[in-house]
Parts: C-alpha cells; structure tokens; sequence
C-alpha cells in the first residue's frame, strides 16, 4: 500500500464515493461530519485510487496501477483499513477487531462479547440495539469500544470511565450497582459503626428498596446509608417515612400528658395540704381562744347580792 490518505479514523488508499451525494471522502465517518446526510457503507459501490485518481469498482487492489487499499477490506461494509485482525460478525452486520477465536456472539444480547464472559454475563435481549444512556449515541455501530455492565446493559467504554470518575457507581437504567462495591460497602460499614444517631433517631427504622437484588426490607435508618438485608448492599432506596420515630413522638406525647397529669395532682395534693393545714391553725386558734375566755371566767370577783 502506497501513499495512504487516510484519516483520523482508518489508514487507507483510496477515497469513498458516497451513493448518496456522490462526492469523495476517505470513509464515510468523515462524510457524515461534513454532510446533513449519513453515508450507507453498504451501497459504496465505487472508489477512486489515492495514487493514479483512477474511479472504479469497489476492491481491495486498485486495478489501474495495482496499488493495495487497505491491509484489511470486507466486500460488505466497504471497509478498507490496515490490519488489526478485524472480522465480519454476520449477525452482527458489521465488521469486528478481532482476533474473532477471542469473541463469540451471544444470540440474545445479539452483539459479540468477549470469550470469558460467555455464559457469564445477564443477557439484555438486543441490548446492543439501545443506545448508550449517558451521551445517547449509537452504541452497535460505534468504533468506541462497548462495557458490559452486572445488570447487563451497555455503555461505551469511555462514558463508563468517566462516570466512575465523577463518583457516579449505578447503571443510568436500572440503577443497579456498575462495578464491584464490596470494599466500599465495608467502608460504610465502618463509618456507621463510628457515628451513632441522635438519641431521637436511634431505634427508628425505615422500608428500602435494593437496586441490586431487588428485596423489600425494613432496616435501621442511618443517614449515613441502610443496608440491605438480603445481599449487604447500601445501594437502596427509602420506601416510606420512619416508622418508630412516629411512634416515638406519640410515646413522647403521651409522657409529656403523663407528667402534666402528674404535675396536676401534685398541685393538688399542695393545695389540699395547705387547706387542711390552714383549718387545723384555724381550730387551734378557736381552741386558744376558748380556753383563754375559760381563765377570764374564773378570775372575775363575785357580786353582791340585789337588795330587795
């Protein structure tokens, strides 16, 4: 291969005429950046050679001056391209960068994975087909690389990259934990046992929901994070307000009236005190009184008789 054009995206001889505008580019990802209009790879039916500008039929060698086109070149996508051990996926409909011994093609997922997640993998029936729901490009025709997620579903491999960068950890779709968080589960576990609720919250429990196993559990609520009861995940969503903390506050209300009450009669049993206290001085004072009108009685002289 001599004097390849080329672009940023395949190393190449010849220029592509696109069936739809008739116009030349190197290959049709850079046509569709410079048109209103996606080229068809499929219906490319002519190139022209980068070497002698010789227009013919679509072919790996140029048939004017022999010049090859591309190391690699599939007769159905039209891709020419150097060699990185692509292969066409016929299920697919697209070539692949192998090596194709490396790769399988699940039927369901209907994509080509990697060997060793075969039979290891959730199966998402034409997952492939969905576009990426972080930038919401096409994924099944995408030159960037696809990652499977536990849950199944699909991200490019640079839009899941970023998104663990941000801290973001659950799948845009289901919610379901992206990666491994068994480390960070322990962590929080850690952070929990160091930071006890307020006297006001400890004992109140709240309903979740897991993302990950999809049980229904009442838990203790920490702000920190509830755990699921079934598989140890904190990726849980709170289903409802606190339960025992509502009940608390009618405990609470319930003490307050108690001890109003209690109050209240100890008022009471003061002021009977006192009145009890007040009738008893009240006596005491009646009887001195008494006996001191007794004492004037006897002391007081005797009177001569009235004469007649």
């Amino acid at each position: 291969m001599a004097s390849p054009v080329g672009c940023e995206h395949y190393v190449r001889s010849c220029l592509l005429k696109a069936p739809c505008c008739g116009k030349l580019y190197v290959c049709r990802l850079c046509h569709d950046a410079e048109e209103n209009h996606e080229m068809d790879r499929f219906k490319v039916r002519e190139v022209q050679c980068s070497e002698c500008q010789t227009v013919q039929e679509a072919q790996q060698t140029c048939q004017q001056c022999d010049v090859n086109f591309g190391e690699y070149y599939c007769d159905i996508c039209h891709l020419f391209d150097k060699n990185k051990k692509q292969y066409h996926c016929q299920p697919c409909g697209i070539c692949r960068i192998g090596p194709r011994e490396k790769y399988f093609h699940c039927e369901k997922c209907n994509l080509c994975l990697a060997q060793d997640l075969r039979g290891n993998h959730k199966c998402v029936e034409n997952v492939s087909r969905q576009n990426c729901p972080v930038c919401m490009e096409d994924i099944h025709t995408s030159r960037i690389g696809a990652h499977v997620l536990p849950c199944g579903h699909l991200l490019h491999k640079t839009c899941f990259d970023d998104m663990v960068r941000t801290g973001a950890y659950r799948c845009p779709l289901c919610m379901h934990s992206a990666c491994s968080m068994e480390y960070h589960w322990k962590q929080i576990d850690k952070e929990i046992s160091l930071s006890p609720m307020p006297t006001e919250y400890q004992g109140a429990t709240v309903k979740i929901l897991c993302n990950d196993c999809q049980t229904h559990c009442t838990v203790p609520f920490h702000v920190l994070g509830m755990k699921c009861t079934g598989c140890g995940s904190y990726n849980t969503a709170q289903d409802g307000g606190l339960i025992q903390q509502q009940q608390g506050g009618e405990q609470q209300q319930q003490q307050q009236q108690g001890e109003e009450q209690e109050e209240e009669e100890q008022q009471q049993e003061e002021e009977e005190e006192e009145q009890q206290q007040e009738e008893e001085e009240e006596e005491q004072q009646q009887e001195e009184e008494e006996e001191q009108e007794d004492i004037e009685t006897d002391t007081e002289p005797e009177q001569p008789p009235t004469p007649h």
